[in-house]
């Protein structure tokens, strides 16, 4: 087999830009949904975790009665 002679190489690593710092967290909680298999959970920046739904409809109701208090 030959070698790929046309490919363009990488850019060296110091050519690339460095990530941006990390944003302050917003005051409050912040939810959103993610999912884990044929489950969704509703989860919160505070560390709280909804339970496991198949419906990403009552994930997100969980969420907003969370973030409602």
């Amino acid at each position: 087999m030959d070698p790929h002679t046309k490919a363009s190489p990488a850019p060296p690593l110091a050519s690339l830009p460095l990530p941006r710092p990390m944003e302050q967290p917003v005051p409050g909680h912040t939810t959103s949904t993610t999912e884990r298999g044929s489950f969704c959970l509703a989860v919160c920046t505070c560390g709280w975790k909804g339970p496991a739904r198949r419906s990403r409809d009552l994930a997100r109701q969980d969420a907003a009665r969370h973030a409602a208090g």
